[in-house]
């Protein structure tokens, strides 16, 4: 029974990735529609590049470039997390949250009172365990009370989004910590030569998770459940483990979004995260990239590109000087767009 039940779950995620058969005409169209989706966003990229040169001359500038490398940084690994969750189905609003509070815990607890700490002065090395801890444990949370007790995911994580931020708010009464030690501001912050350490950084953990979903039993299994849960489950996946497994990641990689965002600004501030509307980003990004809002399908190339067209769209409104609050209408838009081309692309697949 065991070697069926293996056989069956290998199947399984080989029909979710489209591995089974490199003959089978139906997954050679499938890679074929995967490869589609992955460079449908460079021709866009390209006429964002080509319209940000002839809006500024400091555009084509090498330091830009890096410049927008290194903000896309944080947006990108909070936008993998958010990805992941979304290919199973799912979705997680509380990342915003986490991206914020768990750096603001873990400074809060190293920084002195003068600095607006706790005065406990942990070792700082212990605070990046904190920091992980929390993403990890915020999404271990939230997979319990969603995948568990069945409640809605929209509703928990907003709940989750909005409770975070006010305890990352109450703990400094608002005010910015600038306290932050050479561990913690020297990915977001430093560089090697012209290159951001955290986008080499960011680079990194993109293709670990990429290789990760792609070579791994437990990657594709996120696939097969997404595409379809009863399936997996009947296939001998663990639909539930996953689930939680990924919600727990998801809060992983958006902690640590979070302190390479706060390393980047020198300070973690009461507004980091929540505030910002920095998911709506995220999710926008991931949906763009590729990432079916039905769960299932994606990949991390897709995401990041996704990530690099609104950072150079990010970058474009700042050196026009846009005010900020035609930014927001902007992204707003973009959202909307993102939803609509992901709705075609899902009928288009559906139909194939």
């Amino acid at each position: 029974m065991t070697g069926v039940s293996s056989e069956k779950e290998a199947t399984a995620l080989a029909q979710a990735t489209g591995q089974e058969d490199d003959n089978n005409p139906t997954a050679a169209q499938g890679r074929a529609l995967s490869l589609l989706r992955d460079v449908s966003l460079l021709p866009v990229l390209v006429l964002l590049i080509v319209a940000g040169a002839l809006m500024s001359p400091v555009f084509f500038q090498s330091s830009n470039f890096w410049g927008i490398g290194q903000y896309a940084s944080s947006i990108a690994l909070i936008t993998a997390g958010e990805a992941l969750v979304v290919m199973i189905g799912s979705m997680d609003l509380s990342l915003g949250g986490t991206y914020g509070f768990a750096p603001m815990l873990a400074t809060w607890l190293i920084a002195p009172a003068s600095a607006f700490g706790s005065g406990l002065n942990l070792n700082p090395y212990l605070g990046l365990v904190v920091l992980l801890l929390v993403g990890a444990a915020v999404g271990f949370v939230n997979g319990l009370l969603i995948v568990k007790a069945h409640l809605s995911a929209f509703i928990v994580t907003l709940g989750m989004l909005i409770g975070l931020a006010g305890v990352q708010d109450g703990l400094v009464n608002g005010q910015t910590i600038s306290y932050l030690p050479t561990c913690f501001s020297y990915i977001g912050g430093n560089f090697w030569g012209p290159v951001p350490v955290s986008l080499v950084a960011t680079a990194v953990v993109f293709v670990a998770v990429g290789l990760f979903l792609r070579y791994r039993r437990a990657g594709r299994a996120i696939y097969a459940v997404g595409g379809n849960a009863e399936a997996a489950r009947a296939a001998g996946i663990n639909v539930d483990r996953v689930k939680i497994g990924v919600y727990m990641a998801a809060g992983v990689l958006a902690a640590m979004g979070g302190f390479v965002e706060m390393g980047r600004d020198g300070a973690i501030t009461a507004s980091q995260g929540y505030n910002e509307g920095v998911i709506f980003i995220a999710f926008a990004s991931a949906v763009i990239g590729g990432v079916s809002l039905l769960g299932g399908k994606g990949n991390m190339i897709g995401v990041a590109t996704g990530v690099l067209v609104l950072a150079v769209v990010q970058n474009i409104l700042d050196l026009k000087n846009v005010n900020v609050f035609w930014e927001e209408a902007v992204y707003g838009l973009v959202i909307l767009i993102a939803l609509v081309v992901a709705r075609v692309i899902g009928d288009r697949e559906t139909q194939t």
